[in-house]
């Protein structure tokens, strides 16, 4: 028994609460952790070798009334020579007639690196992957808990957005890799010029949430001032070169100017385009006004549409057919997001999807999106179908290995599923998007890249995204025939494309004539009312 044991990292002890005195069996190498371990048969010291809060765990332990024995478990830190250690005590506590303990008998085992592991998933998962700051879930978290805090001890708080200033310059520029070096900087600095209490997090690509505890109006301003004045002071260094940066910030007053967390975040953002709307380096905080409270009551209206719409499965797909160039024949259909309202009309996609990506719910929306694509391709196996990705949800890393444990959950079916990013989306984090893409391609599912050419994405990154297929932005496509520039542009990134060997697709194609002139220039699929409309049962579906 002493030999299991000791292979188990376990020892047994019998702690006789009457003599404080505990006999150990086994217990080599728990004792050794101790820095003079005689001193564990006595209880007294096995207890002053616990933490504080550990302690008080065990102590209510002994002193809790019962007159039946029962099992008890917890957890304790314990220093030792190679740091803190975490150990787990579990056992029975036998009782008197009278209630009182008489011996805890059990087991005590090491789990130091079981419990280090749960803090790094614990940290990985409240984190952002790229600063270390908090993500945009746990800073709404904080920030929800400090406005109740508020609330209660009447006073207040703020919420404040920093955004850093044309980021895409510094990509264009440098790379996405001095990009991020620049916000890794800026994060730093942000964090540096806060006081102990308040606390930030990253809640988008070239955004930080600093949540500010009992902080007046006039002290926003001040630290709005103070943290635009770190950020442009000094440069930043980075391995492509030297950058400079500024930030923009808008800030909303807490709980005046907001109930809850979801709507603090709303309000700073719109100061935040207040500030912006100045040009750089900007600060503005909210107020509010008839305008903004009609549009925000019409925001928070559409956010409860969307919530049961998808608890009651009121989302639906339109299916508008994408068009081969040569046959002139649909080859997929991309899934187009409608919601049936209760009194049955169907509403298109923007009357919902911006409000979902402001109040963070384009997440769930993304989700029943993906759900439906898989059970319509399974229900229908000679069909291929797009769907879409939005840019909120692209930019966040744990949702896009979500996604792409689905698909892998469901791989029969990803040979004929393409999935789009929109180009902006694909640049808000290229490493991230590069891993997205690749796994989904592995599995067998193609990626496009939609609105191609309204962003600032080169060939030479679609290449390193590895991506399927372009789609090119509709703005270039309709009227072609009549604008001699235009085809200059798709002509050129038809040959580009060529080139890298993907396949591209024409958005908006208006007439016959556009069409002609596309398939000249030698574009693969078209797509656009004129050649094919959205419907919610196309023919193959009613088969």
């Amino acid at each position: 028994m002493e030999l299991a044991l000791l292979g188990a990292r376990e020892a047994t002890f019998d702690w006789s609460l009457i003599e404080d005195r505990i006999s150990w069996a086994g217990a080599q190498e728990i004792l050794a952790l101790h820095h003079n371990p005689a001193q564990l048969t006595d209880g007294q010291k096995f207890r002053a070798w616990m933490s504080e809060n550990s302690r008080a765990k065990l102590q209510a332990i002994v002193e809790e009334l019962c007159n039946s024995d029962r099992t008890f478990a917890f957890e304790f830190e314990a220093p030792s020579a190679l740091g803190i250690e975490w150990l787990e005590m579990r056992g029975v506590r036998l009782a008197r007639r009278d209630g009182t303990a008489e011996r805890l008998v059990g087991l005590v085992r090491i789990v130091t690196e079981r419990m280090r592991d749960a803090q790094r998933l614990l940290y990985l998962a409240t984190r952002d992957e790229l600063t270390g700051h908090l993500n945009r879930t746990s800073l709404r978290t904080e920030l929800s808990e400090a406005i109740g805090a508020a609330r209660a001890e009447a006073r207040s708080c703020a919420f404040l957005v920093a955004s850093i200033d044309r980021l895409a310059a510094i990509n264009d520029a440098y790379g996405f890799g001095a990009a991020d070096e620049a916000i890794v900087a800026v994060g730093e600095r942000l964090a540096g010029s806060l006081r102990a209490d308040d606390v930030i997090g990253r809640t988008a690509g070239n955004k930080f949430g600093v949540l500010l505890r009992d902080c007046s109006e006039r002290e926003v301003a001040l630290v709005a001032e103070r943290l635009r004045a770190v950020v442009r002071s000094n440069t930043i260094s980075t391995r492509a070169g030297t950058v400079s940066a500024t930030i923009s910030a808008g800030a909303v007053c807490l709980p005046a100017s907001a109930s809850s967390s979801q709507e603090a975040m709303l309000r700073a953002e719109e100061a935040l385009d207040h500030a912006r709307a100045k040009g750089r380096d900007g600060f503005a905080i909210y107020t509010r006004s008839p305008q903004r409270e009609t549009a925000r009551l019409r925001l928070m209206s559409i956010a409860d549409e969307v919530v049961a719409a998808l608890k009651d499965n009121r989302l639906l797909f339109a299916y508008q057919p994408i068009i081969s160039a040569k046959i002139r024949a649909p080859a997929h259909y991309e899934c187009l997001l409608r919601m049936r309202q209760p009194d049955g009309a169907v509403v298109s996609a923007s009357h919902f999807i911006p409000a979902a990506e402001q109040l963070g719910l384009v997440h769930l929306v993304d989700r029943q999106a993906l759900e439906m694509t898989i059970h319509v391709l399974k229900a229908y196996p000679a069909v291929n179908l797009a769907v879409n990705v939005s840019g909120t949800t692209a930019a966040d890393p744990s949702w896009l290995q979500s996604f792409v444990a689905h698909v892998r959950a469901n791989q029969a079916v990803a040979n004929r599923m393409i999935v789009e990013l929109t180009e902006t989306a694909a640049l808000q984090d290229f490493e991230e998007s590069a891993r997205f893409i690749s796994g989904l391609r592995e599995l067998g599912c193609r990626v496009a890249i939609d609105d191609f050419g309204a962003g600032y994405t080169s060939f030479r990154n679609l290449q390193m995204l590895r991506v399927d297929m372009v789609k090119i932005d509709g703005s270039y496509i309709r009227g072609l025939s009549a604008s001699p520039d235009n085809q200059i542009f798709v002509r050129t990134l038809v040959d580009l494309a060529e080139n890298f060997q993907l396949e591209t697709v024409a958005e908006w194609v208006g007439s016959d004539e556009d069409a002609n002139l596309l398939e000249q220039f030698g574009v693969d699929y078209f797509q656009g009312f004129h050649i094919g409309e959205p419907q919610l049962e196309p023919e193959w579906l009613k088969r």
